[in-house]
């Protein structure tokens, strides 16, 4: 007589977002019987898309890109099978109000000064600013200050840089990497993102961005899940929790279901609703309390001809941060004709200043804008366009909030976290997403008795002469 197959250990994972997604991979392809559950129809979390009404297009929620230290990320996409679809650039272009450019790339010095040779030809900075920055750049290669309540634009002036610097570069790149002002986000932060995706390796600081709408990107997660007996449930939300001796039930909208253990990857504002009314609660709830989010806005723009032949552009000095030319992204890797429109989204990342506007307000702000910097615009029709407001995109990354971002255990055993709010030891991004589902999967795996399970991928190592600071 055959004995029975030995039963998989269940394991709930209650959001479809980066963090969901990746720890749901990991721990299916790891032996564990997966069911992960999505409010929403889709997946991917605030890194998802779907076909505007007003448009009939596909759009995605928000533009995300990617740089080359996100290495868990890069991961996940190939173990999802959609690295290609993926396309690198080595270079940024800066454009100036009239529409001067300045391009950064690497070059055949080692590291740190692999960029410094088309940052001193850079005409968007006088020399002034480039030996202030190269100053505090200095201070940044030797090693990332630690939090001590001070905002990075104070560090800033302190070290002596000046309003152009601030502006022209300080400014652009960060505000789009951390999605919060320079008044308001921690040193730490911000010298993690330097180090990490400028100074540490020339490899590190190349930009990827995707050429599919986002859902198409991720939602080869269902199939992954369930080509190894896993279970993927739309529309499915979580009302609430029971943490058990042996296990976990979870509150569902019809009925309740156990499992050996669950993964909550949901949002931290989300979050609390779904905590028992326990004191043993309170410590996660309070912590909870102390975040805040920050708005990331996405315009859309449908024109009836080209209008630059850049693929993407960092803008200065307007409300606009970047252009993504998404029709000229997608022929690009699908070697299509180049169309005879262009299709633009533009990106304002800590958008506080348009959460009241009205779209047509915002479309007018961005059309004036975009008419200074690319001039092709300016005869070009605007066919129709779309602005999507995501109100809480990432957490703040406010000087204190780290002592605030929880762990992925809990005080229940069996219960752990995942979200790019969690202490991931990155910023939010799709990188700090990835890392903390595979540190919940990893949590669940050694619980298990799987101590040999490790998914969390190894940062890129430091090159040239940053392997003397690490």
């Amino acid at each position: 007589m055959t004995a029975p197959a030995p039963r998989k250990t269940k394991v709930a994972v209650v959001g479809g977002g980066l963090a969901g997604l990746a720890a749901g991979c990991a721990l299916a392809n790891s032996g564990f019987h997966v069911t992960l559950f999505e409010r929403r129809p889709f997946l991917g979390g605030r890194a998802s898309s779907y076909q505007h009404p007003g448009t009939g297009e596909v759009v995605d929620n928000c533009q995300h890109v990617l740089l080359g230290c996100c290495t868990n990320l890069v991961e996940f996409y190939r173990r999802l099978g959609v690295e290609h679809k993926i396309r690198w650039f080595d270079q940024l272009t800066f454009l100036e109000p009239g529409g001067r450019a300045s391009v950064i790339g690497a070059s055949w010095l080692p590291v740190p000064f692999h960029t410094a040779p088309a940052f001193l030809r850079s005409a968007c900075l006088e020399w002034k600013d480039k030996i202030a920055i190269g100053t505090a750049m200095a201070l940044l290669v030797q090693s990332t200050p630690a939090d001590n309540g001070e905002t990075f634009l104070s560090w800033l002036q302190r070290h002596g840089q000046t309003e152009r610097a601030i502006e022209r570069f300080w400014k652009t790149i960060l505000i789009s990497a951390l999605n919060e002002d320079l008044d308001r986000m921690a040193v730490s932060y911000a010298a993690q993102v330097v180090r990490e995706s400028f100074l540490k390796s020339a490899a590190a600081g190349r930009m990827g961005v995707p050429t599919v709408p986002l859902t198409e990107l991720y939602g080869g997660a269902e199939g992954y899940i369930k080509a190894r007996g896993g279970e993927v449930r739309l529309r499915s939300g979580l009302d609430g929790f029971r943490a058990e001796p042996g296990g976990i039930t979870l509150s569902l909208a019809q009925n309740e279901m156990s499992f050996d253990f669950a993964v909550l990857a949901v949002s931290f504002d989300a979050l609390p609703r779904l905590l028992p009314q326990t004191t043993a609660a309170e410590p996660l709830r309070e912590s909870l309390g102390h975040f805040e989010s920050s708005p990331i806005t996405g315009i859309h723009l449908w024109f009836d001809r080209q209008i630059s032949d850049l693929d993407h552009a960092v803008l200065l000095e307007r409300t606009i941060q970047w252009m993504f030319h998404k029709s000229r992204l997608l022929a690009g890797v699908r070697n299509a004709p180049e169309p005879s429109g262009s299709y633009v989204e533009l990106v304002v990342s800590s958008s506080r200043s348009l959460v009241e506007k009205s779209r047509q307000e915002i479309i007018d702000i961005a059309l004036k804008e975009l008419h200074e910097f690319f001039p092709g615009a300016r005869d070009a029709n605007l066919v129709k366009a779309t602005v999507i407001k995501e109100i809480h995109a990432t957490y703040s990354p406010r000087p204190g909030i780290d002592a605030y971002r929880p762990p992925n255990q809990t005080v229940w055993p069996r219960v752990f976290l995942a979200g790019d709010w969690t202490a991931t030891d990155w910023p939010a991004t799709m990188e700090g997403a990835v890392r903390s589902g595979y540190r919940a999967a990893e949590c669940i795996a050694s619980v298990s008795g799987i101590s040999d399970t490790a998914f969390l991928q190894p940062d890129l190592p430091a090159e040239g002469f940053m392997r003397l600071f690490g």
